[in-house]
C-alpha cells in the first residue's frame, strides 16, 4: 500500500506578497569550506589555505560565495516552504557579496514576498523573493532577488 503524504510547503496561493519568513540557522564549518572546494574544483587560497589567509584582511579561510548561496536554498527548504510544493528555480538577480563568512558563522535566511505572478500554465505560479543571508551578529553577508515557480493549490 501506498501513502502519499500531503506536501508540507507552501503553495503559490499560500504566499501574499509582504510575507515574510525566518529559515532555521546552520552554523558553517571548515569541513563545509574543504567540501566545497573539493566538489566544485575551487581551492582558492583565500578558502583553504590558513597560513596564506594569515596574511589577508580576513586572518582565515573563508566559505565560497556560492557555497553560502546553496546553503540558503538548503535553509529556505528546511523552513518547510518549498517541501513538496516548489518546482523551479527561475532566476537570481542582483546577487550581492556583502560580508564574509567563517568556519563558525551561524547563518540563516531571512525572505520576503515581492512579488506574485500567476503563470499561464494554471497548476503553477511564480514567485519573487528579497533574500538575505545574516549571520550570528545579524550583519548582512548575501543578499539577492529570487524567481521561484511554485504548484498552485490541487482543486478538489
Amino acid at each position: 500500500m501506498t501513502i502519499n503524504a500531503a506536501p508540507r510547503g507552501r503553495y503559490f496561493e499560500d504566499f501574499a506578497v509582504g510575507d515574510e519568513f525566518v529559515t532555521p540557522a546552520r552554523t558553517i564549518t571548515s569541513t563545509d569550506i574543504v567540501n566545497f572546494a573539493c566538489l566544485t574544483g575551487d581551492f582558492n587560497e583565500v578558502h583553504t589555505n590558513f597560513e596564506y589567509c594569515k596574511g589577508t584582511q580576513f586572518g582565515e579561510p573563508i566559505a565560497h560565495g556560492p557555497l553560502i548561496y546553496g546553503i540558503m536554498g538548503g535553509l529556505q527548504y528546511a523552513s518547510g516552504v518549498n517541501d513538496g510544493t516548489m518546482l523551479a528555480l527561475l532566476q537570481i538577480d542582483n546577487w550581492k557579496m556583502l560580508n564574509v563568512v567563517k568556519h563558525g558563522d551561524t547563518i540563516r535566511m531571512h525572505a520576503r514576498v515581492l512579488e506574485k505572478k500567476e503563470s499561464s500554465k494554471l497548476d503553477r505560479g511564480v514567485i519573487t523573493f528579497a533574500r538575505k543571508c545574516v549571520n550570528q551578529h545579524g550583519t548582512v553577508v548575501q543578499e539577492m532577488k529570487a524567481t521561484l515557480m511554485y504548484k498552485r493549490r490541487p482543486k478538489g
